[in-house]
């Protein structure tokens, strides 16, 4: 299975957000996760309406993790974030021929289940933790004071 690109950025983003203690902004997050602005400002929105990311506005604005955040499961983010996608598209255009009888779509339902569930035990916070919370911090310009 392979994660959709704004599923990627997002986990990136609530990782870094995770290892960070001030604002961040779209810039910087853009540059330290070489990642287009306006991608990233998209992803950056979603999070935010979803609760995962507190916003401030103004001229010294910028965006850090939201206290609930820390402890969101990644298998649970990673559903929400992917959406009702199958792995495969069985009812595309043309559809599959074999889809009256075909029992691949309901394995492959299962295996995506079974995926899910196992990411389901970890949150942001074990994401971003040592010793992965030191690569993050020497992402852009910040470095850890302590």
């Amino acid at each position: 299975m392979r994660l959709n690109r704004s599923t990627d950025i997002g986990l990136r983003i609530l990782m870094l957000a995770a290892a960070r203690d001030d604002l961040l902004t779209i810039d910087e997050l853009a540059a330290s996760l070489a990642v287009p602005r306006s991608h990233l400002a998209k992803v950056v929105q979603r999070l935010q309406h979803r609760g995962l990311l507190d916003t401030v506005r103004g001229r010294n604005g910028g965006v850090r993790l939201a206290a609930t955040a820390r402890d969101a499961s990644a298998g649970e983010l990673i559903r929400d974030l992917e959406g009702e996608t199958e792995v495969a598209d069985c009812d595309g255009e043309p559809a599959c021929p074999l889809s009256g009888g075909c029992r691949l779509r309901g394995a492959l339902r299962a295996a995506q289940e079974a995926f899910y569930a196992s990411l389901d035990p970890f949150t942001i916070s074990d994401l971003a933790a040592p010793p992965v919370r030191r690569t993050l911090l020497t992402l852009g310009r910040y470095r850890e004071t302590s």
